[in-house]
């Protein structure tokens, strides 16, 4: 199995930057896709962005051009570089991990950004 956990949240203003981290440890080898989601109170959580074990990357329509999703495989890292912040981007953010072999995603405890007007 494997562990994620994530860092970097925190309250910006509109038009600020952040960049969120996800460590992930375990079984490592195993993980094919890893992305972040988001989720606000009340509403379903939703995708944000994806890598997949290829390289390729898709990005939800409203980040399009101000979040950057890259993996670092070397250590086991995803980074998510949120440019331009709105207040619509605030949500707990959580990191996901696909693996070979399992069903489910493997979820971080997700990482509250707060973007202020």
């Amino acid at each position: 199995q494997v562990q994620l956990v994530e860092s970097g949240g925190g309250l910006v203003q509109a038009g600020e930057s952040l960049r969120l981290s996800c460590a992930a440890s375990g079984s490592t080898r195993s993980i094919s896709a890893m992305g972040w989601y988001r989720q606000v109170p009340g509403k379903q959580r939703e995708l944000v962005a994806v890598s997949s074990s290829g390289g390729s990357t898709n990005y939800a329509h409203s980040v399009k051009g101000r979040f950057t999703i890259a993996r670092d495989n070397a250590k086991n890292k995803v980074y998510l570089q949120m440019n331009s912040l709105k207040p619509e981007d605030t949500a707990v953010y959580y990191c996901a991990a696909e693996q070979v072999g399992y069903s489910r995603p493997t979820w971080g405890q997700g990482t509250q950004v707060t973007v202020s007007s």
